[in-house]
């Protein structure tokens, strides 16, 4: 499909030119199109506007720099277009979830806290009857895929933020029930961790199937069944930002 491939080459784009200041404009007149029609068709196949997009590619390309090499908060910065200390580390502990010196200091830990989940049964949810707002879960994965499933809600079509509720789940298990939900308009947002990954990969969107739902509206009332499917990532799929061994760490110390 030619928007399809229009999106891909802009994000390329991106890539290729992380450390410049990257204009719409430019992203824009690259691919051949309006300014306006670009952050429509960019919009409507990634689900977040363009400058959402290259924050998301900034903020995991400074995770995979944190992760496999020594280098300052400074030279990582410079790197990928960040100009401010300050800006970047609450820019990127509002995305991941976590500081960085915190993300590169304690990954071991979440690690070793995931990998016990290898061998232990999750609950997938709520027993007995429970009132209203209420949503089930269910979700497919590829035959092949075995490891852990976070499933959440989100304001947003993308995981840069803590889910609204949220939950971890084996890939025998399928389903979860989420209670106690908000009133408003959500998108059910699920990846899957295989085991046996590069440690290091756990923290990383790029080998993690993923699927969402449509815009789910919950009311007072509400009462949902919902199912995602999971798939393996598209070139135009935005990153996995939350750091997802750390909700699982924080929802276990709770």
């Amino acid at each position: 499909m030619e928007q399809t491939k229009m999106v891909e080459k802009a994000i390329e784009y991106m890539k290729e030119h992380i450390e410049e200041e990257i204009t719409t404009e430019e992203l824009a007149n690259y691919v051949g199109y309006s300014t306006y029609h670009f952050i429509r068709i960019f919009k409507e196949i990634t689900g977040v506007p363009p400058r959402h997009f290259l924050s998301a590619i900034r903020i995991e390309s400074s995770k995979q720099l944190l992760l496999h090499s020594s280098s300052t908060h400074l030279k990582t910065l410079l790197s990928i277009g960040f100009r401010s200390i300050g800006s970047f580390s609450s820019r990127f502990k509002q995305f991941v979830g976590i500081s960085p010196k915190k993300f590169r200091k304690e990954q071991d830990t979440y690690v070793t806290h995931l990998e016990l989940y290898q061998e232990k049964k999750t609950n997938s949810g709520v027993q007995g009857y429970k009132k209203p707002p209420l949503m089930t879960c269910h979700i497919k994965t590829p035959d092949y895929f075995k490891g852990i499933l976070f499933v959440g809600l989100f304001p947003r079509p993308i995981p840069d933020q803590r889910p609204i509720v949220g939950t971890a789940i084996s890939h025998t298990t399928r389903y979860c029930v989420f209670t106690d939900i908000p009133p408003g308009e959500y998108f059910v947002l699920a990846a899957g961790l295989r085991w046996g990954m590069n440690p290091k990969h756990y923290f990383l969107s790029e080998q993690s199937i993923r699927g969402k739902s449509d815009q789910i509206s919950v009311k007072m009332d509400s009462i949902l069944d919902v199912k995602v499917e999971l798939r393996e990532p598209l070139p135009y799929d935005p990153p996995i930002l939350i750091n997802l061994p750390l909700l699982l760490f924080e929802k276990d110390r709770k």
